[in-house]
């Protein structure tokens, strides 16, 4: 099936799906009911489910399919963002729910499965396309893949259906081991079946950083290092660990974060512009921007990179515990729940530009920007040290989607009294329609054939070679953590590493 064009396709949400099943792996888990059902459930809402569609889910759990479709329904209706949930559109949509139990590593897990399909396809008549969605912890990557293999599921039973496999992040918990996840998946499936999902390329506002740089001629001709000075990407979240402290223990924000979200971010605003858009085109020079991220060396992490874990504090004029009081975490665990790295791409277009990327947990506020800043004016004119401040673009992901430009004007009145000014633009009253989720971006783009917004594999080995030396220094180091209270905006050796360029963090 020939890959479809978003950019150039201006009915890509007014398009049906073309009819397919969907196994959802893990279909009792957290992901499922939180996102992945009220998706596909606001997608039937908008009439863009074909008659031809259906759900296979899978987990331990024993369930009957009326059973399954029940809890489905409850968590469809808790979790539904900005959506009615209506009782009549339920009932159809449940029609094309189906489960089967059974444990991953069981090899009649997957023949069963089989049987299931062949019943969906006849009743729901889905044409034989199924897509496999890995909705579970990433050691049941590699069972899934071999059932599936085993059984012969990854292949398409005619010459115009399809098979694909949609694989959640984490690809890897190092470099080698997103090699061996790499050789398993390949083993059964052939790179163009599988799509590795990064929910943040699916927000409205990464993909607007496309258009917002490559369809205006205002914009492009400054992105580069004759006019921006730095740029930085947060993504801070005001809660804790939570009930995800051992896993949490393992991962760490340079890992969980930084490697995938947010470098594949720090890609879409730095790469060149693709002679076409398409599918490949656009995530070859994705991929050429990750590739061109210059190594560190011991040294420079020192200097250029910053863990954190954040300690006891008061958050709303309450209590808030550290990280090491968290259930299931270590008492002198060394895990960073905060990570600050100044990145330097060595191209033509961002020679000696630092990119300043931080993510944390129980920070004072939950944000996730970009915020490009220029140079300041060659030579200030007016009295005002506002005057001298620095034009900032500052493009919002979350929580609400929009763009913000930041200059400085002159106050009404006499004299040149100087303001700090914004021009804000907000899809919620710019458009007045509901922005999709992330997931029915996803969902919809995957089940069309369009793999522009998923990661391909040279872009997980490239960001992995990104930061593996900075996760083995920092392993072999002992840190004076926690290094910052909750409630606060990291470590102080963060602003430091700021500082020692004439740079200060934006406060969001």
């Amino acid at each position: 099936m020939a890959d479809a064009n978003p950019f150039q396709d201006p009915l890509r949400f007014e398009r049906r799906l073309p009819p397919c099943a969907v196994v959802i792996f893990g279909a009792n888990g957290d992901l499922a009911q939180r996102k992945l059902l009220p998706a596909l459930y606001r997608l039937a809402f908008e009439r863009r489910i074909p008659p031809g569609f259906a759900i296979l889910g899978n987990s331990r759990t024993e369930m009957s399919d009326e059973q399954f479709r029940d809890k489905m329904r409850d968590a469809v209706a808790r979790f539904l963002e900005d959506s009615p949930f209506e009782q009549a559109l339920w009932d159809d949509f449940a029609r094309g729910l189906y489960y089967v139990a059974g444990d991953l590593s069981d090899p009649g897990l997957y023949q069963r499965m089989a049987g299931r399909l062949e019943t969906i396809a006849a009743e729901r008549k889905t044409g034989g396309n199924v897509l496999y969605y890995l909705s579970t912890q990433p050691s049941h990557y590699g069972p899934v893949i071999e059932g599936l293999g085993s059984a012969g599921l990854q292949k398409a039973p005619d010459e115009g259906s399809w098979r694909r496999i949609v694989i959640e992040k984490p690809f890897g918990h190092n470099l080698t081991t997103a090699f061996e996840l790499d050789r398993c998946v390949h083993k059964v499936f052939d790179e163009s079946q599988v799509y590795r999902i990064d929910h943040y390329l699916g927000k409205e506002t990464v993909q607007n950083i496309l258009a917002f740089r490559f369809g205006n001629g205002i914009f492009e001709p400054l992105w580069n290092r004759r006019y921006i000075n730095h740029v930085q990407i947060t993504a801070a979240e005001s809660i804790g660990v939570g009930s995800r402290g051992g896993y949490y223990q393992e991962a760490g924000a340079l890992r969980d974060m930084i490697q995938n979200h947010l470098l594949q971010v720090m890609a879409t605003v730095a790469m060149e512009p693709s002679a076409v858009f398409e599918p490949n085109a656009v995530r070859d020079e994705r991929a050429k921007l990750l590739r061109s991220i210059r190594i560190m060396k011991p040294q420079e992490i020192e200097l250029n990179a910053v863990p954190g874990q954040y300690g006891p504090g008061r958050i709303g004029g309450e209590d808030a515990k550290g990280f090491r009081q968290e259930k299931g975490v270590d008492p002198e665990a060394q895990t960073d729940t905060y990570s600050a790295v100044t990145f330097f791409v060595d191209n033509w277009r961002w020679a000696g530009v630092p990119f300043y990327i931080r993510s944390g947990k129980r920070m004072p506020k939950r944000v996730t920007d970009i915020a490009i800043q220029f140079n300041t004016a060659p030579l200030s004119l007016f009295p005002s040290e506002v005057s001298s401040r620095p034009n900032q673009l500052i493009l919002r992901i979350q929580p609400e989607e929009g763009i913000s430009l930041r200059f400085v004007s002159k106050q009404p009145g006499g004299g040149m009294r100087m303001r700090p000014v914004s021009m804000d633009f907000n899809y919620g009253s710019s458009f007045g329609v509901r922005t999709p989720t992330a997931y029915e971006t996803l969902l919809l783009d995957v089940i069309m054939g369009d793999s522009t917004l998923y990661t391909r594999q040279d872009m997980v080995e490239a960001s992995w070679r990104v930061v593996q030396p900075i996760l083995d220094y920092w392993a072999e180091r002992k840190f004076d953590l926690p290094n910052y209270a909750a409630g606060s905006w990291g470590p102080k050796a963060s602003d430091e590493m700021l500082a020692r360029r004439g740079h200060v963090w934006r406060i969001p």
